[in-house]
């Protein structure tokens, strides 16, 4: 456990304190968290009950419906598991700016320690540089977003093949269970007089009420509860995993986990789902190799580049050679050349580029082998590769439910060259890698694709990846 945690300031454990209290911002579930079980070990040496705070607010950037509904779709769940185990919860939806917006403060206030989520960018990181030297106890963070602890890999990894035989080396010391907490002193007392008490059934009417842009619809294939992560990954393994290896990269084929909103909302964790494909593949002799390589390899290395990287979002963190060659093609001329509002209504000349964009506003995800295709033309049909990057970032940061995340960031900058290596050169790109509709077209059915989203488009309604419907796998 050790190795997962960070002390943050250099205050004490208060001694008479009320509890010990979990911040919990990024990893939002109870089973396989570090962060919580570390809680409940301090908790269990003070002789302390434990609370959960989790928060939702008004004031994130870009909030709106799409968020606020995947995010409160997993609280009845949590309330109810933590319960179970005798821990505390308090779920704060601050709906106004005119609101208090000191909850967290105010309970630290009680708290003899706080442990929160370490997670390298967007809200939890921006809250983890500034809110411990306000706090009289001491903070902890603790990583359990990674199998690897972050807090292992020093230095800043170039590539996936530098960092691939560290993670190896240290793998199964860590690829092992999280245990369940178990609390010696359970939380007796009623919530915290903040609490906000959800009900599914009242979710819609409590986003209503925020001052937030409504303007972002709830996902019509994804719902935000613990279960649906789990019942997604049992399909996974039941249907697709045998498939994947050869029908990852046909985006028609849904041959993926489709767990990216839910790794990103922490609603379930790498790590189980390492132990559980592992397992799986182990009992019915399949061959997981390329999924985990995604999984844990490609995923570790996002989080170890958000890490060390000064800000994720700046094209400064490019290899000195992308730099050097986007630079080279900066006057290069860019025709077409579209606009931040039009690449967002999916108003471009090209029906596949078009359809990507839609399942986004539609979905809130785009297949991961079609979203660098859908990357790759905001660089070549925006004016300088700066604004490529700004259009990236706001489209997924407004619409993406697995955007605000050190994959979104590693894989947007993929698009510029970030752990890649040159190619040919040519106009625009220079010797960043270029992709085409014709490659798209040879090596996937991108006729099935564009009627898919058209039928989305047309119905409103999602068979082919919601739960509520048939997958294309059981089809």
């Amino acid at each position: 456990m050790h190795e997962r945690i960070r002390v943050l300031n250099s205050a004490p454990v208060r001694q008479d304190g009320e509890f010990v209290l979990y911040w919990c911002g990024a990893n939002r579930r109870v089973e396989s968290n570090h962060a919580l079980l570390r809680a409940v070990e301090l908790g269990n040496g003070l002789g302390l009950p434990v609370l959960v705070y989790e928060g939702v607010t008004c004031c994130y950037p870009d909030a709106n419906d799409r968020m606020h509904t995947f995010l409160l779709e997993g609280v009845p769940e949590m309330a109810q598991r933590l319960k179970r185990l005798g821990i505390g919860y308090c779920f704060y939806l601050r709906r106004r700016r005119s609101d208090p917006g000191d909850v967290f403060f105010r309970l630290a206030a009680r708290a003899a320690c706080v442990v929160a989520d370490d997670y390298p960018v967007y809200f939890p990181a921006q809250m983890n540089a500034t809110v411990p030297a306000r706090l009289p106890v001491r903070y902890e963070v603790v990583d359990s977003s990674c199998i690897v602890p972050m807090n292992l890999l020093e230095r800043r990894e170039y590539a996936a093949y530098t960092i691939r035989p560290k993670i190896r080396r240290l793998l199964d010391s860590y690829l092992v269970p999280c245990p369940e907490p178990r609390v010696r002193r359970r939380w007796e007392g009623p919530p915290p007089e903040f609490h906000c008490e959800v009900r599914a059934s009242e979710i819609p009417a409590l986003v209503a009420s925020c001052e937030i842009d409504h303007s972002v619809p709830p996902s019509i294939s994804f719902h935000g509860t613990r279960s649906e992560a789990e019942a997604r990954l049992r399909l996974f393994l039941e249907k697709n995993l045998r498939r994947y290896a050869k029908e990852r990269n046909q985006p028609a084929a849904h041959a993926t986990s489709r767990l990216s909103p839910y790794l990103h909302f922490g609603r379930i964790s790498s790590l189980e789902v390492a132990l559980a494909v592992q397992d799986h593949a182990r009992r019915h002799g399949l061959i997981a190799d390329e999924f985990l390589e995604e999984l844990i390899v490609r995923r570790e290395l996002a989080f170890n580049f958000a890490r060390h990287a000064t800000n994720p979002a700046l094209l400064v963190n490019l290899p000195d050679w992308a730099r050097a060659t986007l630079l080279a093609h900066a006057k290069d001329a860019r025709q077409p050349c579209y606009s931040p509002a039009e690449f967002e209504q999916a108003r471009t000349h090209d029906a596949l580029w078009n359809a990507c964009q839609k399942e986004m506003l539609l979905r809130g995800t785009i297949h991961g082998y079609y979203r660098m295709y859908w990357g790759k033309k905001i660089i070549e049909w925006s004016p300088t590769c700066q604004d490529a990057l700004e259009t990236m970032i706001r489209i997924h940061n407004r619409w993406a439910l697995d955007g605000r995340d050190p994959n979104t960031y590693t894989n947007i900058l993929w698009c510029f060259g970030l752990h890649d290596r040159p190619w040919q050169e040519r106009p625009v790109f220079g010797m960043v890698r270029y992709m085409s509709l014709e490659g798209m077209r040879r090596k996937t059915d991108v006729d099935a694709y564009l009627r898919e989203i058209a039928w989305l488009e047309q119905t409103g309604s999602d068979p082919f990846v919601s739960l509520a419907g048939p997958t294309c796998a059981s089809r």
